[in-house]
C-alpha cells in the first residue's frame, strides 16, 4: 500500500501524522511512504530523516493525495484539502465529526474511508489512540491556566500552590478520564485544592487511591458542579463521550457566577466543549472573556509541544496504521473490533452511531456495509 504524510495546514498545527522511525516500521512491511517536503519542519524532524528511514520526499500535497491509498495525518483536513480527497481512499486521522457537519458532508461526498483515531475502541471502553494525546492536553490544561490566572494575562492574579499563610488557589477538574487524571496530576504537583468530579464512583475511588486526601472528588451533578465550578479560580473541562458531542454540563448562569477573571480551560473543545459558552480558539488568539471569565479552548493543544506528541502519536498509531496496510481496510475492520469502532464514515455512509445521531445522518452499520 502507498501511504502519503502530508504536512499538516490547520492553524498553529505542528505535528506531523508519523516519525522516521514509525516510516521504517511501514517500509519493512513491503509498504511505500510518501511524505510532503516540510511535512516534519514543526517538530524538528528534517526531509532527510524521512528519506533516511525509507520515505519518498514530494514536493506538493497534491502528490500526496493523488498517490496515496491511505492518508495517516494528524487533524482533520481543512476545506483546502476537501478537494485533494477521493474516492476509496482510506483518511486515517483526528476527525472529531460529531461537532463538524459541513467536514462531514465534505467527506462523505468523496466517499472516503474515515478512520478516526478517537474512535478505536477496545471491549473495556479504552481508547487507545487518543490516550496519548488526551495525556498531553491534561497536562497542559492546568501549566496554561496557571499561566492565564496571572495578573499580567488578564486573570486574577492567584498562585495556584498558594505560599504560607495565603489560600491556596482551587482547581475543580470535570471528568476524571485520561485528561483529568493528566490535570489532577500537575494540578496536585502544583499544590493546588484540587477538586475531581465524574459521573462514575469507580473513577473517583481510584483518584483517591492514587492522590489520597490531596484531593476532593465528587460524583458529578448539577448541584456539586454548580458549587464547584463557581468557588474555583481554574475550571478544566474533560468530559468525554466517545464519538458524540461533548454534554454542556457547565451553564451559562454558572459561569455568570465564577469569580472575576477566573479561567475555564474546556478541553473538551475538539468534541464541541462542555461549557456553554466556548468556542473554538487558537494557539496565536487563545482566550476570550464571558461574563468577565477567561475561556481557553484550544482545539489542538497538544500542537505546540509538538515533537512530544508526534513521538507519543506513532507509538499508537503505526499498529494499526500496520493492520490496514497489511490487509486492506475491509479484512482489517471486520477481524478487529477496536478498529471497526474507528470507521466513522464508508462510501459515502455513516457507520458510527453516535456521529450518525450527532448530525442528523442515518445510521449505516459498518458490517453492513462493508
Amino acid at each position: 500500500m502507498i501511504i502519503g504524510i502530508p504536512k499538516e495546514i490547520k492553524e498553529d498545527e505542528y505535528r506531523v501524522g508519523i516519525t522516521p522511525s514509525g516510516v521504517r516500521t511501514l517500509k519493512d512491511h513491503g509498504h511505500s511512504i510518501i511524505v510532503e517536503r516540510g511535512a516534519g519542519e514543526g517538530c524538528r524532524l528534517s526531509d532527510g530523516e524521512y528519506a533516511e528511514a525509507g520515505a519518498t520526499i514530494v514536493d506538493s500535497p497534491v502528490d500526496i493525495y493523488s498517490g496515496a491509498d491511505m492518508i495517516m495525518k494528524v487533524k482533520e483536513p481543512q476545506p483546502a484539502e476537501y478537494s485533494l480527497l477521493h474516492e476509496g481512499q482510506i483518511l486515517y486521522a483526528y476527525l472529531h465529526l460529531a461537532p463538524a457537519p459541513q467536514l462531514t458532508e465534505a467527506l462523505l461526498n468523496t466517499r472516503v474511508v474515515a478512520v478516526a483515531y478517537e474512535t478505536i475502541q477496545t471491549h473495556d471502553g479504552f481508547l487507545p489512540l487518543l490516550v496519548p494525546m488526551s495525556e498531553v492536553a491534561g497536562k497542559m490544561s492546568v501549566q496554561v491556566g496557571a499561566h492565564f490566572l496571572e495578573k499580567t494575562q488578564g486573570g486574577r492574579g492567584v498562585l495556584l500552590g498558594g505560599v504560607p499563610g495565603v489560600r491556596r488557589g482551587r482547581v475543580t477538574i470535570l471528568g476524571a478520564g485520561t485528561v483529568g487524571m493528566a490535570a489532577a496530576t500537575i494540578a496536585v504537583g502544583l499544590g493546588a485544592d484540587v477538586y475531581v468530579l465524574d459521573v462514575d464512583q469507580r473513577r473517583l475511588i481510584y483518584l483517591e487511591e492514587i492522590f489520597g486526601n490531596k484531593v476532593t472528588t465528587m460524583i458529578s451533578n448539577p448541584d456539586n458542579i454548580l458549587y464547584s465550578v463557581t468557588n474555583s479560580h481554574l475550571v478544566i473541562g474533560s468530559v468525554l463521550i466517545p464519538g458524540a458531542k461533548a454534554p454542556r454540563i457547565v451553564t451559562k448562569d454558572m459561569i455568570n457566577l465564577m469569580k472575576g477573571r477566573s479561567v475555564i480551560v474546556d478541553v473538551a473543545i475538539d468534541q464541541g466543549g462542555c461549557t456553554e459558552t466556548s468556542r473554538p480558539t487558537t494557539h496565536k488568539h487563545p482566550t476570550f472573556i464571558v461574563d468577565d471569565v477567561i475561556h481557553y479552548c484550544v482545539p489542538n493543544m497538544p500542537g505546540v509541544v509538538a515533537r512530544t506528541s508526534t513521538f507519543a502519536l506513532t507509538n499508537v498509531t503505526i499498529p494499526f496504521a500496520l493492520e490496514i496496510a497489511d490487509n486492506g481496510i475491509t479484512k482489517a475492520a471486520l477481524s478487529d473490533d477496536r478498529l471497526a469502532k474507528g470507521v466513522n464514515l464508508y462510501n459515502g455512509l455513516v457507520t458510527h452511531e453516535k456521529v450518525a445521531l450527532a448530525l442528523g445522518h442515518t445510521y449505516s452499520p459498518l458490517s453492513d456495509v462493508m
